[in-house]
């Protein structure tokens, strides 16, 4: 006995399903690309990806060594500037101090992460371009050298030495850059801009410095 053929669908009805089809798939397609827009569109999305940090990376590390407060504290109030504005740098910069080695692959030395020239004075000879000039380490760590080119390393410690890897000396230097670059009239990103030419750095310091402004307003209740 011969089988009867199976007669597939006609083409009248493919039309029609085709036709209905349509609508589904351009619904699909625009709630698709709302929803990729308006992620895109986000705030934080927005404020995330302008910064340095990544989003993830930015709630790590939020816990201030209990060890460093107190030499924030008197950096910040030689030089009258906030201190947890000290501890943002330290985060921004070093990770407080983690990153091994504390050199960068463009020169800039110690905790606080100090180019040469700017550590020890701009009007050093030699100094120019980024700043890593050509200073023998005995004058780049030399109190008097730095006053006398206009530097801002500081012998915190008073041992006769101002040493970009000394935690002390780098915080105070820090905050006397900082004070000097606007931080001390209360400007804190022109003295941030000034730490470094980039206005990412500037609101992942600020990012910081409000995470620990909320944090000493809570320990100080």
């Amino acid at each position: 006995m011969k089988q009867k053929k199976r007669k597939g669908l006609s083409i009248k009805v493919k039309a029609m399903l085709l036709f209905l089809l349509i609508p589904v798939a351009v619904t699909v397609f625009t709630l698709t690309a709302i929803i990729w827009t308006s992620l895109n569109d986000s705030e934080f999305i927005k404020k995330s990806a302008s910064t340095l940090l990544e989003i993830g990376d930015r709630h790590t590390a939020m816990t201030i060594p209990e060890e460093y407060i107190p030499v924030y504290k008197e950096a910040a109030e030689t030089y009258g500037i906030p201190w947890t504005l000290l501890a943002a740098h330290h985060r921004i910069e070093t990770k407080f101090s983690t990153m091994d080695p504390l050199l960068s692959p463009v020169g800039a030395e110690g905790h606080m992460q100090f180019m040469p020239c700017t550590f020890v004075g701009w009007s050093y000879p030699g100094c120019g371009g980024l700043g890593q000039g050509d200073i023998p380490e005995e004058d780049k760590t030399n109190p008097e050298i730095i006053a006398k080119y206009g530097g801002y390393g500081v012998d915190a410690n008073g041992d006769g030495i101002a040493d970009p890897y000394n935690l002390e000396d780098a915080i105070f230097s820090a905050a006397n850059y900082l004070s000097q670059s606007g931080a001390a009239d209360g400007d804190l990103e022109k003295a941030i801009f000034h730490y470094n030419h980039s206005e990412k750095y500037v609101q992942d310091v600020l990012y910081f410095f409000n995470e620990f402004e909320a944090y000493r307003l809570k320990i100080e209740q």
